[in-house]
């Protein structure tokens, strides 16, 4: 069993390792596509057909690029594809969340406080849900919405975000989370595997056939990278919130997850601004701080509506915790809710060790990892996975007392 878990755990780091690789590979030549997209200026004397060029320079060396709107007159004798990035991003990302998800759906998929579903019910829904989005999104801009761009995406923006307060009705808060991220990454995987290569080996064939290709298949492409252009950030975040509980084991996390959909088009306009020498738009980072400062705010809101004190962050030291009146308490609850995984040998089935090397069965340990255990199990919910333990919501009001109680103590 030991053994098992073990490689089990190699085996996700080597899912991760892979998924990052691949993502990077993916993410970097959709940016630089983008850029260079909107950056191609249109010359006197270009060759037929050629809607810009772009000189660049990288590595000591000069680059001279066109771009054929639709496609050259003739088939070049070399052509790179670039479309696996993203089949290995997906599928590794896929990979990820099989082991992570569905392997440990007791402790990362399935908060039966939030909903009681059996570990086969609660992988379909996920998957169900990964279909569905697809499905829809795609309808969507087959239908004659699809011919409005900005109309479009609002529509997308709802559903992204009801998506967004479903996975909060199903899942623990880590994995609405991930699902959303893993929703998004779907759609825009999709739109290349289903949409942008496909119509690109049309144009292919009819030049290698003589004919002239229709320009209707690279409008629907760029419509398509245009989104996966909007939603890349996005991702990103979803894919890192796992580390951080005040972003998804919060209240309001499916409205935190609303305005991340946000920040990634205000993040995204400034850039495709700057790359089509269009000027620098700098009142969207002015929205976008503010954005990110409504989402800090919204992590810690039930506790402004009760107007208690604001949190106060300093390093724990031994003797301000472990001294404080709740410790005694507090060193019960972590016994009785933490221990059996959060020990030198967790005897929690399917756990070979402390998550993240975390050990809390003692005095000095407790109170070194005060902070933490404040933000991971008091102000937000990310622990225990899925509320394993069933803590309570008065003792985890016990453990935002002695947090806080011991803070204002020292600063007294």
């Amino acid at each position: 069993m030991y053994e098992y878990a073990i490689a089990w755990e190699w085996l996700a780091f080597a899912a991760r390792w892979f998924h990052v690789v691949t993502a990077i590979a993916w993410i970097g030549s959709s940016f630089y596509f983008i850029a260079l997209d909107l950056g191609l200026v249109k010359r006197p004397h270009l060759p037929a057909g050629v809607h810009g060029e772009e000189w660049q320079v990288h590595g000591g060396g000069f680059y001279h690029i066109q771009k054929y709107l639709v496609a050259p007159a003739e088939m070049p004798e070399h052509l790179t594809w670039f479309k696996y990035e993203s089949y290995f991003t997906w599928l590794s990302g896929f990979l990820m969340l099989c082991i992570v998800y569905y392997g440990g759906a007791d402790l990362f998929l399935i908060d039966r406080h939030v909903l009681d579903i059996s570990k086969p019910v609660a992988i379909l829904i996920s998957l169900a849900s990964l279909g569905f989005g697809w499905i829809i999104y795609d309808l969507l801009c087959k239908s004659p919405l699809g011919k409005n761009t900005w109309g479009l995406m609002a529509v997308l923006y709802v559903v992204l975000v009801f998506m967004a307060w479903g996975y909060t009705q199903v899942f623990t808060g880590r994995a609405a989370f991930l699902h959303l991220g893993a929703f998004t990454a779907t759609i825009m995987s999709a739109n290349v595997f289903m949409i942008i290569i496909p119509n690109q080996k049309i144009v292919v064939a009819d030049l290698i056939a003589g004919r002239t290709p229709d320009a209707k298949y690279g409008y629907m492409a760029k419509q398509r990278s245009l989104h996966n252009n909007y939603l890349t950030l996005p991702v990103i975040f979803f894919m890192l919130s796992n580390h951080y509980p005040l972003a998804f084991g919060t209240a309001f996390n499916w409205v935190i997850a609303a305005l991340v959909f946000l920040m990634g088009v205000t993040i995204r306009h400034w850039f495709n601004t700057t790359h089509a020498r269009k000027g620098r738009p700098t009142w969207t980072w002015i929205v976008t701080v503010v954005l990110f400062i409504l989402i800090m705010w919204l992590s810690t809101v039930p506790k402004l509506l009760t107007r208690e004190d604001q949190t106060v962050s300093v390093a724990p030291a031994f003797q301000q915790f472990a001294g404080d009146p709740h410790f005694p308490a507090v060193k019960q609850l972590i016994g009785t809710r933490c221990s059996m995984c959060h020990a030198a040998e967790p005897v929690y089935e399917g756990i070979a060790r402390p998550p993240n090397g975390v050990i809390l069965e003692n005095d000095a340990e407790i109170a070194a990892h005060a902070r933490e255990i404040y933000i991971q199990a008091g102000r937000s919910h990310a622990m225990p996975p899925g509320n394993v333990t069933d803590i309570t919501p008065d003792e985890r009001k016990l453990l935002v007392a002695w947090f806080e109680s011991a803070v204002e103590g020292k600063q007294e």
